[in-house]
C-alpha cells in the first residue's frame, strides 16, 4: 500500500468512494471536492496495486482550523478550539475493508499532526443512526467524546470526538 498526496487526477475515484459510503457522509460533487481538496490540509489516498492495476483503496481529508468550511461539525469545534486537526472524510472502498486501509490512513495523518505540532485531532461519527464500525475504530485510536450533536435537519446524531496527541517537544 503507498500512501500520497491526491491530485486533480483522483478526483473521478474519490467522488465513486465517497457515494459508495455517502449514508455516512455529505455528498459531494466535483465542484465540492475541488473546493474542499483546496481547502484541506491533508489529502490522501491509499493506492493498492491488483493484478497489474492500482487502486484507490480509501482516501482521508482533513482541515485545520481558521477555514472558511461550511461543516456544521467542522465549525462546533472551531468554536471551541482555537488549534486542531478536524477529520473530513475518511473512506475505504468496501472492496478493501478489513485490510488496515483506514489505520494506515490515522497514522499518517498522526504523523502530519505531530509534523505541525498539533495536538488536537477530531471528528465526528454517526450515533443516530448508528455506525458502531465507526464508534469502534476510533475507540481504538484513542478518541473520546467531547459533545453531541443533531445535524442534517435533526435526521443525524453525532458523536463529537477529539484525539488528544502529545506535544511535538515530548515525544522522542
Amino acid at each position: 500500500m503507498q500512501l500520497r498526496d491526491f491530485n486533480f487526477a483522483d478526483h473521478s475515484k474519490i467522488l465513486r468512494l465517497n457515494k459508495e459510503s455517502e449514508h455516512f457522509l455529505s455528498p459531494m460533487d466535483a465542484a465540492r471536492l475541488a473546493l474542499l481538496a483546496g481547502e484541506a490540509s491533508v489529502r490522501v489516498v491509499a493506492e493498492i496495486a491488483q493484478e497489474g492495476q492500482k487502486h484507490i483503496a480509501g482516501f482521508l481529508m482533513c482541515f485545520r482550523e481558521g477555514c472558511a468550511y461550511d461543516s456544521p461539525n467542522y465549525r462546533w469545534f472551531a468554536e471551541r478550539y482555537a488549534r486542531f486537526l478536524y477529520i473530513d472524510r475518511v473512506v475505504v472502498s468496501q472492496q478493501f475493508h478489513g485490510q488496515g486501509v483506514g489505520t494506515q490512513l490515522y497514522q499518517e495523518m498522526r504523523e502530519r499532526a505531530r509534523m505541525q505540532d498539533i495536538t488536537q485531532v477530531c471528528c465526528e461519527y454517526d450515533l443516530d443512526p448508528p455506525n458502531p464500525v465507526s464508534a469502534r475504530f476510533h475507540h481504538e485510536f484513542g478518541f473520546r467524546e467531547v459533545g453531541q450533536q443533531a445535524v442534517g435537519a435533526g435526521k443525524k446524531i453525532v458523536s463529537l470526538q477529539m484525539l488528544t496527541l502529545p506535544a511535538k517537544s515530548i515525544i522522542a
